[in-house]
Parts: C-alpha cells; structure tokens; sequence
C-alpha cells in the first residue's frame, strides 16, 4: 500500500507553514535543510516532533516542509500544527489523541498593532501635568 503525499497548513503568529507528509524512514527537511540544521534548538525540535512522538509514528514518514515569516518559536509552532492536520488527514483515528493535548487548535494570539500617539500597543507616553 503506497501512499500518496498528504500536506496541510499550520500557522502560528506570522509564521505559515506548508507541511508535506509522504511514506519514509523519519526524515524531516524543513526550507530543503535538516530540521537539526534548521533548528538547532532541542526544544524547537522537540515541538516539531511532539504529533509524531505522541502517536509513535516518528519513523513512518518523510516530512518535507515549507515555511516562512514569523520568528523561530513561531515557525516551530506552525509546522507543530501542519503535521497534526497532515497525520489526521492520513487517518482520523489520530485526532483524539492529538486534541487531547492541544495539537489541532490553531493558537490565533497574534501581536497588537502599534497606535498612532502611543509609542507601543498599549503603553503611553509619559503624562506630565505641567
């Protein structure tokens, strides 16, 4: 039974993550580099591979990812996303397990744009009476 590639999206802040999972021995190239290489953060490769470890399927698959914008932890965190709606879409059985530990939701926090006469989002600039 071979099958076919299987790809989703994940987004996280700024960063989007085009994630596509085929049959494989557990290569995962993230912008055509190794995901050691790309992140070279454990904890960043630990979220990566968190679906996949949950479900113990770590070795069945090749990943091949594109994404861009947003910062390190972000990327990390989209690509975290797009694997979990890959693996469920290759099998709904998967979901449950993968809700369960807050896989599957999209995490909408995003920044807050800067106001026009604020020198941040919410902090102002320094009131003087006189």
């Amino acid at each position: 039974m071979s099958m076919d590639v299987v790809n989703a999206i994940g987004r996280r802040k700024a960063a989007v993550a085009r994630v596509y999972v085929s049959e494989g021995k557990g290569q995962i190239t993230i912008n055509k580099r190794e995901l050691k290489d790309y992140l070279p953060a454990e904890t960043l490769q630990y979220v990566v591979t968190q679906p996949l470890n949950k479900l113990g399927v770590a070795e069945n698959y090749d990943i091949k990812v594109n994404v861009y914008g947003g910062g390190v932890k972000g990327q990390a965190e989209a690509i975290r996303l797009g694997i979990s709606r890959a693996l469920v879409k290759i099998d709904e059985e998967n979901k449950p397990a993968l809700k369960s530990e807050g896989f599957m939701t999209r995490d909408a926090r995003v920044v807050e744009r800067k106001k026009p006469g604020q020198p941040k989002a919410r902090k102002k600039f320094q009131f003087s009476k006189r």
